[in-house]
């Protein structure tokens, strides 16, 4: 199976299940200066999990592109 295939397949199982699928978040953060970059797939729902944005859906699903970076603090400054 090709990565495309799983990707799908993965959306698709959580489509059944009532998400709504959402795109992938950009991997260079706007508007956030706390984040130089999306290092996990959680980093988009930040505004979400701090309440500053209202909850558009109960239960979302995507393949968010990531950069994992190694090392202590991950500083890359």
């Amino acid at each position: 199976m090709i990565s495309s295939q799983v990707r799908t397949t993965f959306l698709e199982f959580f489509r059944s299940k009532g998400h709504e699928i959402v795109p992938s978040a950009p991997m260079v953060v706007k508007n956030d200066p706390t984040l130089m970059f999306n290092n996990s797939g959680m980093a988009p729902f930040k505004d979400l999990f701090l309440g500053n944005a209202p909850i558009r859906f109960p239960r979302v699903a995507d393949t968010q592109k990531c950069l994992r970076v190694s090392g202590k603090h991950n500083d890359l400054e």
